[in-house]
């Protein structure tokens, strides 16, 4: 994995802090596959499974980690396939987030030009792991929704 080093321009993120309007936790509910989610954590633990009876215990779990524990308890059962399409789950379920919450779309396009990142130390997939040599998946994207926003000029 190439070294990214974090400039002090970058904007930091962390998709458990549910009081930020960025993140997966926020309680920014959106309506998506026919249910509404109270999170984008909601639908992304949702979408790791098939079965359709799991899929709405986690849309209605009491909170972002009761989804998250759930879906932990279920990781048997997480569809073969979901490796390559989290990433596309995730972009929709954040894009959806942001066309229906205008403070979510607000926040994400104060960022301007500035690098996101996912400040996670333990996740090297979503975010930049301790040694900052992580994916950075999460703020990727964050950047292409916010691009996408800005081509359609919603907000």
């Amino acid at each position: 994995m190439p070294f990214e080093p974090i400039d002090q321009d970058a904007v930091l993120v962390s998709m458990e802090d549910a009081n930020d309007p960025l993140s997966a936790y926020s309680r920014h509910g959106f309506e998506l596959d026919g249910e509404v989610w109270p999170s984008v954590a909601h639908y992304v633990e949702a979408m790791k499974f098939t079965d359709a009876d799991l899929r709405k215990a986690i849309c209605t779990a009491e909170s972002p980690n009761a989804a998250r524990v759930l879906a932990k308890r279920n990781r048997r059962r997480i569809r073969n396939d979901w490796n390559s399409l989290r990433e596309t789950y995730m972009t929709r379920g954040v894009y959806r987030k942001c066309r229906t919450s205008e403070d979510a779309s607000i926040a994400l396009l104060a960022t301007g030009e500035r690098r996101i990142i996912e400040t996670s130390q333990y996740d090297y997939y979503w975010g930049c792991g301790r040694d900052t040599r992580g994916l950075n998946t999460y703020g990727k994207v964050l950047m292409q929704v916010r691009e996408r926003l800005r081509e359609e000029g919603r907000y």
